[in-house]
């Protein structure tokens, strides 16, 4: 399967199609240019990246990054801990916050990039409510776990129709915290398989340890590693970051207008 085999991005009068991509970019250490034009290719409405710019001038490489790929910084980086939230002007912004998860004394301290957007009306119709949770979770299997369950609090406690979280789990699907999220949610993966399962590492793809869940009443139309991007190459994919991007078309059906 290709990129031309997923829907692309539409807003409708019962439902509006919403592209995510998910993107561990390792603190843009790789080919930059090469990674820009990976996430170019995708057409996303929200990039969830992880390892984001932590550091000196982190606002300027979110701003570049943003820029090359004709998206918005949204949330996130530094303030996050390295999860981010890209979006296209697609996306209407309600609210955004970034949250430190606790500190394990002797590991690096981790957090999540949270969004709530709206996708735009339709020939009257109200926005979709969209909730967004870029996460990174621990090397240590202990606190990758219970970082799981705080994920699932955080995601829940966005209080909106629809939802999805996307990022780094660093555990496979057989792993506890892989599964302690899709218990709760569903692995797009899993639900809508597209393009190529696995994700690290980009030389030779073994394991899927980056992933997007999604709540009930999404409807995934497909999710995976992307194949046939326009205009990019095997040797981008491979040096743009050390992880491969997930991108998945979600159909977002239009609540009742009584819905939160």
């Amino acid at each position: 399967m290709v990129l031309a085999d997923l829907p692309a991005s539409a807003t409708a009068q019962d439902a509006a199609v919403v592209r995510v991509l998910s993107y561990n970019i390792r603190s843009l250490r790789d080919d930059r240019q090469a990674l820009a034009r990976v996430i170019r290719a995708c057409a996303p409405d929200v990039v969830c990246v992880q390892e984001a710019p932590r550091f000196f001038r982190w606002r300027k490489a979110a701003a570049w990054l943003a820029r090359e790929t004709g998206l918005v910084h949204t949330t996130g980086g530094a303030t996050a801990t390295g999860p981010m939230l890209l979006t296209s002007l697609r996306a209407h912004v309600e609210r955004t916050e970034d949250i430190l998860l606790p500190r394990v004394p002797g590991l690096h301290r981790r957090g999540l990039a949270t969004a709530v957007l709206r996708f735009g009306g339709h020939r009257g119709a109200g926005d979709i409510r969209f909730g967004v949770v870029s996460c990174h979770l621990s090397l240590a299997a202990a606190e990758r776990y219970d970082q799981a369950g705080m994920v699932l609090d955080h995601l829940a406690a966005l209080d909106v129709p629809y939802a999805v979280l996307a990022g780094d789990i660093n555990d496979a699907p057989d792993g506890r915290a892989f599964q302690r999220l899709a218990g709760s949610l569903r692995d797009g993966w899993a639900v809508g398989p597209w393009g190529s399962e696995f994700t690290y590492s980009p030389d030779r793809p073994r394991r899927r340890i980056d992933a997007l869940f999604a709540t009930e009443g999404v409807e995934i139309l497909g999710c995976g590693v992307p194949a046939g991007l326009p205009g990019v190459t095997d040797a981008d994919l491979k040096a743009a970051s050390d992880h491969l991007p997930v991108l998945a078309a979600l159909r977002l059906p239009r609540p009742e207008p009584d819905s939160r």
